[in-house]
C-alpha cells in the first residue's frame, strides 16, 4: 500500500455501502454550510475541525464509521483521526457517491 493511501485512510478497496447496509454510520465532515447545501440521506455532519472533540461521542455509536466529505481529503484526515482512537472508520470519499 503507498504511502498516501496509507496516511489518508485508503486502505485495501471496501464496499461502503455494504457497510452502511450492515449497521455504518455515514459522517459527512464538510462544514455545516456544504453540508445543507447537499448530503447524502441519513448521514450526520461532524466537521473536520471538530471531530477529534467528538470521539467519545463517536465511540458511543459502537458502529463501524464511513467518513465523506467533497473529495476524499478531509475524510482521509478524519479517518486517521478516528483510527488512531481505535474507531474502525473508513474513507468513503466524495459524499455524493451515497446519495
Amino acid at each position: 500500500m503507498s504511502f498516501l493511501r496509507k496516511i489518508f485512510g485508503l486502505g485495501p478497496k471496501v464496499d461502503h455501502h455494504e457497510l452502511i447496509a450492515n449497521g455504518a454510520i455515514l459522517i459527512d465532515v464538510r462544514t455545516p454550510a456544504e453540508f445543507s447545501a447537499g448530503n447524502a440521506k441519513g448521514s450526520k455532519n461532524i466537521p473536520l475541525d471538530t471531530i477529534g472533540n467528538k470521539v467519545k461521542k463517536i465511540e458511543q455509536l459502537n458502529k463501524p464509521i464511513v467518513l465523506c466529505c467533497r473529495s476524499g481529503m478531509r475524510s482521509g484526515q478524519a479517518t486517521v483521526i478516528l483510527k488512531r482512537h481505535g474507531i474502525e472508520a473508513y474513507n468513503g470519499g466524495p459524499w455524493n457517491k451515497f446519495s
